[in-house]
């Protein structure tokens, strides 16, 4: 339901809006998300969208037969196939690359690392000690004093680190890798 505005200073308030919200938004038929399924969730707030990012990987999980549960604690976001798990999630930035933040050295056997781009999306499952070989220790996301225990895993969509190649790409790839931790317990 729309509510016409009806105060005239109200009005030239909006129009003004109008006119700034270009600077602001991204809109148009030469804006990659214009028409992407996922546009919305670049709308929300930081703090939601890793928590929209968990919502997709398990709900995607669940879809596919994997066991979903919530973690018991703090230190992983799920249990999936009997593993425990943090999920990370990021939106294709501007500049071609994904960002998966707030890596930490906490109780949890696997990161899982969706990607979403306009129309398309990545994921990596990919083990503590591979993130212990290349992230975590090594690519600290915050410096000073209190910086040294965040780590972020960054790159470039097109062209992931050479090392991430066993760990997923393609959605199907990661779910291979979630299926077998059934069995391999």
């Amino acid at each position: 339901m729309q509510y016409p505005i009806k105060d005239p200073e109200v009005l030239m308030l909006a129009t003004i809006a109008g006119t700034l919200k270009g600077d602001y938004v991204r809109e148009g038929p030469d804006y990659p998300w214009a028409a992407s399924p996922f546009a919305w969730i670049r709308t929300r707030p930081s703090r939601q969208v890793g928590k929209i990012g968990e919502q997709l990987v398990a709900g995607w999980c669940a879809a596919k037969g994997l066991d979903v549960t919530r973690s018991s604690n703090s230190e992983a976001d799920r249990v999936i196939a009997g593993r425990r798990v943090e999920i990370k999630f990021s939106t294709l930035w501007e500049s071609g690359v994904y960002k998966f933040q707030q890596l930490r050295d906490q109780d949890y056997e696997f990161a899982v690392c969706l990607g979403i781009s306009p129309f398309d999306a990545h994921c990596w499952s990919i083990s503590k000690s591979v993130l212990r070989q290349h992230v975590i220790g090594h690519t600290p996301q915050h410096t000073g004093k209190g910086g040294t225990d965040t780590f972020w895993l960054s790159f470039d969509a097109s062209n992931p680190p050479a090392w991430l190649s066993a760990c997923g790409g393609r959605l199907a790839d990661a779910y291979e890798i979630m299926r077998k931790w059934q069995t391999r317990r």
